[in-house]
């Protein structure tokens, strides 16, 4: 059982050990910057300065403590936006890829159905969610302490746990554009311009007349300045981003089982 998730989770962890590493370093140099960047400057007063439509964009709540500093700059960056693009971009392979290069003709002359297929290569992807979910809020951790600040532990790892329903659904968005382009680039496209839109629009109707339009995008349920500073988990968000992961992969399953692969 689950062979193909076993094997394409595989061929996904050096890749997630690379990815990883990358966020590890720069974590490492925004702690390392933050006491020189926060000597003598009134950083909040700064912030207070900045368009709403910037702050909301970036989960700028406050910039004098180091958690605040941490979610806006590391985990509303490198987390919401940078990982969430990842996956959908990741997402965006796992079937498209083998259709265009003609591998799924000899995958599906497998005793296999095609759900089994979709299902476990959409499962591969949780190795880069949890190698990253791992490895980040120990560096995290180890940099704070190095600089003599201090940081809740529970709210860095609630940081984490809340942000994989959020990569779930970045992930199944990214699945969806998969099984719907024969062509990888153009569902990778199609993923990363999704993620990125819902995105731009959640930031850009906040405190708006269209504010509700926001409730489209994932970001609006996940908010890691939230967690990090205001020690506030939003459960019913991770909720909702729960179910849209399982009805985005539900409908990529009944798509793709009634496709027709030329």
């Amino acid at each position: 059982m689950f062979e193909f998730a076993r094997y394409y989770g595989r061929r996904r962890v050096k890749g997630s050990v690379a990815l990883a590493g990358g966020l590890a370093l720069l974590t490492s140099l925004y702690v390392y910057m933050f006491p020189s960047i926060s000597e003598g400057i009134d950083l909040d007063a700064y912030i207070e300065a900045m368009p709403p439509a910037f702050r909301a964009a970036f989960g700028v709540q406050s910039l004098g403590s180091i958690e605040g500093f941490l979610a806006a700059e590391l985990y509303s960056f490198g987390i919401v936006l940078l990982m969430g693009l990842y996956l959908a971009y990741s997402a965006a392979s796992v079937i498209a890829d083998d259709v265009e290069d003609e591998r799924m003709d000899m995958l599906l002359a497998l005793p296999v159905t095609r759900s089994k297929i979709l299902l476990e290569k959409f499962a591969a992807l949780l190795v880069p969610i949890v190698v990253v979910s791992v490895v980040l809020p120990v560096v995290v951790y180890l940099g704070v302490v190095a600089i003599g600040e201090t940081i809740s532990v529970s709210d860095l790892l609630m940081a984490h746990v809340l942000s994989v329903p959020y990569l779930l659904t970045t992930a199944a968005v990214g699945l969806l554009a998969s099984v719907w382009f024969d062509r990888t680039s153009l569902a990778q496209r199609a993923a990363m311009g999704l993620v990125f839109g819902l995105f731009l629009i959640d930031s850009v109707v906040t405190n708006t007349d269209f504010a509700d339009l926001g409730v489209l995008s994932p970001t609006r349920y996940y908010d890691p300045a939230a967690v990090l500073v205001q020690s506030e988990y939003d459960l019913a968000g991770a909720a909702i981003l729960l179910v849209a992961t399982m009805l985005l992969v539900g409908a990529s399953r009944a798509y793709f089982r009634r496709k027709d692969i030329t």
